[in-house]
């Protein structure tokens, strides 16, 4: 494999033209002409950290661009938004629209994988501002007549840029404007909307200002906005207690996966598992004789990173699993990638330039003091010999995007250098756009957010740990309201094999069930660690603890279905909800709504159309039965006071007609924890029936 040298990719281009400076020169006169700019283009949005990195979106979605827009003086300003999919030579451009005090907007729609760009122009434009001069000169009954000679002037050089047909007009309408009509019919013609049509064709932009930098938006496949996530250890997938399962074992999951809904299945490591201070059961120091130990102990005498766990199968029967998951059901494999090793990974041996030494010359293992992970290596980032290191952590992930694996979970992305990250997704996005790397970093706010805008598709966030309506509320309107919402998609996990909240260990099935239906219609994209999440598995390691007892981290189980059924009958009406309903395919359209109870969370979706609307609401109390009244945001449902408004709870067949603000709510966690509405804003009346008629 051809390898080229890491570095940290500079995202802001060098602009072609500036917008000119407040200061003016002190020891000469301007050598170009940038004095004559009079635009001024500040106040961009979306932009992030001064262009420095890209805005996200999907194919399919628009771009809304905002900027502040003005000139001195009382001349007209016009505006373009500029956009450029990848590998396109030329700008294609929208008019932008004055919004209010100097506000000016656009939109440009994505359609292609890539790295698209953005940025603005504008300029004074003198035929506007004639029009506009002039039409209040004709309404006060003044002489126009040296008006319309510099109209004409203006028409005429239009016609020397337009072409063909447009050119003539253009020059006879000039030549008339001169003519000798009466001046109320030539000032009719020059206010003409054809005529307007002509010249904003071929404006005279020569004095243009462009804004000051070149903007990126990383366009994703769908499934980086809306996708549902499904977790699996597949060495637990045998149907027969004591064997190790295998990949052929994985794919007789498949059906049932497909039936629930889902559309990502992610495996966690599939590598050799090293032997050396081996994790036993429970996460103990030492392994009994026969324990798997830890998938996440990576690399063993059968290989590492580029390596299948002997097994689970080969490499043949691991994209025959890839290729039948996504052909024959939809679903996409997402692979975990751990970087890091266990003391029996080649590496060590092949490199042990790569790893840091203690006092002693031995390797430093891992640890979060008082913990000890023996059993991990971390690598060095910082050694001399990074640059290898790094060309080798690529070389790992691009083993397995030729294996037919377009998803990524990666694990602890917080503990490698940004750097490192942004340069890796960078080369591999750019010859393979469609990839999606989700970051598993449960860590402090700006190091999440970093991360994802030096490229991370998604992110686990602190959705775990939000339980009440404040912390919900108050969490997602962040997500989804903020800056963030342009560069930070959450992906909304109840659990994992390392997470298992209070909330769970001490809820029982309703706490399952209400936090699934949080999950998968506060965000456009969830996940669940299962069977132990189908199957209400809510047995800490230790009270006041977060981790699992007897966890399939640390062991191979053999999972009994038949009793998850009421959590998969949930999962397989909600994932088909939000494959219905577009207003749950995205994070944008959140509204929070009032209730008279802390324990009844309310909240909206629509669609961009507006045309979709879904009302969720949520007992958070898993024990007791809720009751309250709505205080509904009308605005944003689109419904007015005195019209009802018939919903439609798609976890029943019940029907109710709502009307106004306050609506009655009683929620029973163990048989009805939520409703998630779908509205009907119209209900016919006896007018309809005449209409009809």
């Amino acid at each position: 494999m051809k390898r080229t040298s890491p570095r940290t990719p500079k995202r802001t281009p060098t602009p072609t033209t500036r917008s000119p400076k407040s200061c003016p020169p002190t020891s000469s006169e301007p050598r170009d002409d940038s004095g004559r700019r009079r635009a001024v283009i500040t106040a961009v949005r979306p932009e992030i950290e001064a262009g420095r990195f890209p805005i996200k979106r999907v194919v399919g979605e628009s771009v809304t661009v905002e900027a502040d827009i003005f000139t001195d003086g009382h001349d007209v300003v016009l505006a373009m938004l500029r956009h450029r999919a990848p590998g396109a030579a030329q700008w294609e451009e929208i008019p932008m629209s004055h919004a209010t005090n100097d506000r000016w907007r656009a939109s440009f729609e994505v359609t292609s994988l890539g790295e698209h760009v953005y940025t603005v122009a504008a300029w004074v434009d003198a035929f506007h501002t004639w029009c506009h001069d002039l039409k209040k000169k004709v309404e006060a009954g003044l002489d126009v007549s040296v008006e319309l000679l510099t109209g004409a002037h203006l028409v005429e050089a239009a016609s020397l840029r337009a072409e063909g047909d447009d050119a003539k007009k253009l020059a006879r309408c000039a030549e008339r404007l001169r003519g000798q009509e009466p001046q109320r019919e030539r000032a009719e013609a020059a206010l003409d909307l054809t005529l307007m049509a002509r010249m904003d064709a071929v404006p005279d932009r020569a004095l243009q200002t462009l804004y000051e930098r070149e903007l990126a938006v990383t366009v994703d496949p769908l499934r980086a906005r809306f996708s549902a996530w499904y977790e699996m250890f597949p060495r637990s997938c045998s149907p027969r207690k004591g064997r190790h399962g295998t990949f052929r074992d994985v794919q007789t999951h498949l059906p049932r996966l497909q039936r629930l809904g889902f559309d990502v299945l992610y495996l966690p490591p599939i590598h050799p598992i090293g032997e050396a201070f081996r994790k036993g059961r429970n996460n103990n120091p030492k392994a009994q004789p026969g324990e798997p130990g830890s998938p996440w102990g990576i690399g063993g005498a059968a290989g590492g990173h580029t390596a299948i766990h002997p097994d689970l199968g080969s490499l043949e029967d691991f994209r025959a699993l890839v290729e039948e998951a996504r052909e024959a059901y939809g679903i996409e494999v997402a692979l975990d990638i751990a970087l890091q090793c266990s003391p029996d990974h080649p590496w060590v041996k092949e490199h042990p330039e790569w790893f840091r030494k203690r006092a002693d010359g031995s390797i430093q293992y891992a640890e979060n003091p008082p913990k000890k992970y023996q059993d991990i290596y971390p690598l060095d980032f910082e050694g001399t010999g990074w640059r290898v290191l790094w060309e080798a952590q690529r070389e790992v992930f691009q083993h397995w995007v030729d294996q037919g694996v377009r998803i990524f979970r990666v694990d602890n992305p917080h503990t490698k250098p940004f750097a490192f990250w942004e340069w890796l997704i960078g080369s591999l996005k750019k010859n393979h756009p469609e990839l999606i790397f989700l970051s598993e970093a449960f860590t402090r706010p700006k190091l999440m957010y970093r991360l994802a805008k030096l490229g991370f598709t998604q992110s686990y966030n602190y959705f775990p740990w939000r339980n009440t309506k404040v912390e919900l509320t108050e969490y997602l309107t962040e997500l989804t309201t903020t800056e963030v919402k342009e560069y930070f998609r959450p992906t909304l996990w109840p659990n994992t094999p390392d997470i298992l909240t209070g909330y769970l260990q001490h809820g029982g099935p309703p706490a399952f069930m209400i936090r699934l239906i949080l999950a998968a219609t506060l965000g456009a994209s969830y996940g669940v660690y299962g069977p132990a999440y189908e199957l209400c598995v809510n047995a800490p390691l230790q009270a006041g603890r977060e981790e699992y007892l007897d966890s399939e981290k640390y062991e191979i189980k053999t999972w009994d279905f038949s009793g998850a059924g009421r959590i998969e009958r949930l999962m397989g009406q909600l994932n088909r909800i939000r494959r219905d309903n577009p207003a749950l395919q995205s994070n944008q359209g959140l509204v929070f709504h009032g209730t008279d109870n802390p324990q009844l969370l309310a909240y909206s979706k629509s669609d961009p159309s507006g045309d979709n609307v879904i009302m969720v609401l949520v007992n958070l109390d898993p024990h007791h039965v809720q009751t309250g009244w709505t205080e509904l945001d009308l605005d944003a449902l689109g419904l007015r006071p005195e019209s009802p408004c018939e919903v439609h709870d798609l976890l029943s067949t019940d029907h109710y007609l709502w009307q106004g603000t306050r609506n009655y709510v009683e929620l029973n966690p163990q048989t009805r924890p939520a409703h998630v509405l779908r509205l009907t804003r119209h209900v016919r009346d006896e007018r309809d029936f005449d209409q009809d008629r």
